[in-house]
């Protein structure tokens, strides 16, 4: 029997840490870049390429001493965060699959010390709410499980507490300090997320939709000019809208990353690029 493409991963990323082991960060690192990532859901496991291309771009990072993770699965006011007690229940926000993705673990550390820090970059006064029986939901396990497989870092989700742009850029300055703690502060959406409008070709071929191709070309070119004002009106000036993004909530976690850098109009770093059943996974990182 063929061996399930995510064990084969697993294995080259082991042998990978055994004669290379990842270096952890250090002060003297600096701050950690902030990421926006398009994640998927059970076929990411399946698609060896892209998860080279995620476990690659983490180890080309230091490990965080610790990883704050918005996902566009989510959406919660006023602003909470996951449990963070350790092999607190994951959350299987998918259907349709293959039974072994609903008993996968992520267990990662405790992240009591990671909550408090959180709290004290948030304004005073602002309550933040822990779901003590809410773990990890795709959107971040499934990503951080490719990226960091041996769950060995402590990992907390944050409620993604509205759509508007400009909020979401402040929430992301007020998260910016943590990146200097050695924190990775992540948005998890995808760059486009059509799915009512993909085709069967689509799904099954290299089709790529053109109100897709439009969307990610646009995008592309705003975040090479650092144009936050450009991506801030993606609904109204973006081609492929509404067709790219009928919801807007794997879009939206794009600006809690831009927020975060330290210059949210500076270029992007572009680290993942091309397409999945028609869906651009353009990926970035951001200083």
């Amino acid at each position: 029997m063929q061996q399930h493409p995510f064990q084969t991963h697993l294995d080259r990323a082991a042998a990978l840490e055994a004669v290379d082991p990842q270096r952890m960060w250090t002060p003297d690192d600096g701050a950690l870049p902030s990421l926006y990532l398009s994640h998927g859901a059970p076929p990411t496991f399946e698609d060896a390429a892209w998860m080279a291309q995620l476990h690659t771009w983490a180890r080309s990072l230091p490990k965080p001493r610790a990883i704050l993770i918005v996902s566009a699965h989510w959406e919660s006011a006023p602003l909470s965060i996951s449990s963070t007690v350790a092999g607190t229940e994951l959350v299987y926000d998918f259907g349709g699959f293959h039974p072994m993705y609903y008993r996968m673990r992520y267990d990662t550390p405790p992240a009591g010390e990671l909550a408090q820090l959180v709290v004290s970059v948030l304004p005073d006064g602002e309550e933040v709410h822990e779901h003590r029986g809410r773990g990890l939901d795709h959107g971040a396990w499934v990503p951080l499980k490719v990226m960091y497989p041996d769950a060995d870092v402590p990992v907390l989700q944050l409620s993604l507490p509205t759509s508007d742009a400009t909020e979401l850029l402040a929430l992301g300055r007020r998260l910016r300090a943590l990146r200097e703690h050695g924190v990775l502060v992540i948005g998890s959406g995808f760059m486009t997320h059509g799915l009512p409008f993909l085709t069967r070709e689509m799904f099954t071929g290299n089709v790529v939709p053109g109100w897709s191709a439009d969307f990610d070309a646009w995008a592309a070119d705003a975040l090479a000019r650092g144009d936050v004002e450009e991506l801030a009106a993606f609904a109204t000036r973006a081609p492929g809208m509404p067709y790219s993004h009928p919801t807007v909530e794997h879009f939206t976690p794009l600006f809690v990353t831009l927020g975060a850098a330290t210059e949210p109009e500076a270029p992007v770093t572009t680290a993942i690029e091309g397409y999945a059943m028609g869906l651009s996974k353009r990926s970035f990182q951001a200083a």
